[in-house]
């Protein structure tokens, strides 16, 4: 981190077509550029963007990662799990994720995509970078957004979108600190 600005790389959990994962980045992504001192930037696993301007190329995807001091990565559920294409992403790089924090705005059926976040966790933590406690969770969000893709009822999910910026900034600066003054090993 050079600045006080927080550099956030927002993540698709989802690959899939017609994926409810757009609203909720949406929401996500909405909620950090709203608030002072977050630069985002949006990283989507799937490569989905209009053909004649071409997908980005898989470096230009890990220079997002490096370029990052934090990230929140916005995943469903998918048979009490996370998707394969976001483990397929997650294990494209290593060095990139190390000593810098993740946040998680899940969604899904009844527990709301905690149970794929529980299994984020482990998966950040062999990454060597630090999985912030507090989430947001969306359980059955198809009754919870609108069909302009608006939260209906925010007040809750802002609150705890709150919470979770407010550890993830903490941790950020923190981890950045740490960083300038150690040689990670």
């Amino acid at each position: 981190m050079d600045s006080e600005t927080i550099r956030t790389a927002v993540i698709y959990g989802s690959s899939r077509q017609s994926r409810f994962c757009d609203r909720v980045v949406a929401w996500a992504a909405e909620q950090i550029w709203s608030r002072p001192g977050f630069e985002v930037a949006l990283v989507d696993p799937a490569l989905r963007v209009p053909v004649d301007e071409g997908p980005p190329s898989p470096e230009a995807l890990q220079q997002t990662l490096v370029w990052a001091d934090a990230f929140v990565v916005v995943t469903p559920e998918y048979n009490h799990s996370f998707s394969g294409a976001l483990k397929s992403f997650v294990d494209s790089a290593f060095s990139a994720w190390q000593g810098k924090p993740v946040g998680f705005v899940s969604y899904g059926g009844i527990s709301g995509g905690l149970r794929a976040v529980e299994q984020l966790r482990l998966v950040f933590a062999e990454l060597h970078a630090v999985g912030v406690r507090d989430t947001v969770s969306f359980a059955n969000p198809w009754e919870r957004f609108d069909s302009e893709g608006r939260l209906t009822n925010p007040e809750m999910a802002e609150q705890a979108m709150d919470r979770l910026l407010t550890r993830l900034a903490w941790w950020a600066r923190a981890l950045a600190r740490a960083r300038r003054e150690a040689a990670y090993a």
